[in-house]
């Protein structure tokens, strides 16, 4: 079982909880975004990379699942970040792997 980390040794803390100028930064756009000192001080930062998008078919069930991470992250004590990332869809994509495996089947 491994060791559980002190909320110092979290790469966060040097983030968060550092009184310097970059860590100023970090903490000023936190605040500006709504989020209290209290929500993030001391806890892991969870990065979710969501690839979720209404123009992609496959991933139209990331928009729950990823509420359901954020959410299990807060409960478990920790303070997550959502980052969007950006996907291709196969249908709006000309020509797709699905076109090539179409013309191979003829």
């Amino acid at each position: 079982m491994t060791k559980r980390k002190t909320p110092e040794e979290l790469r966060s803390h040097r983030w968060y909880g550092v009184n310097d100028l970059r860590s100023f930064g970090h903490r000023s756009r936190t605040a500006q975004m709504g989020y209290s000192r209290e929500e993030y001080a001391g806890k892991p930062v969870i990065a979710i990379l969501n690839t979720w998008s209404e123009m992609n078919p496959c991933h139209t069930h990331f928009k729950q699942r990823v509420e359901e991470v954020n959410r299990g992250i807060w409960q478990a004590g920790g303070f997550p970040i959502e980052l969007p990332v950006q996907t291709l869809s196969e249908p709006f994509q000309k020509p797709t792997t699905m076109h090539r495996k179409r013309e191979n089947l003829q």
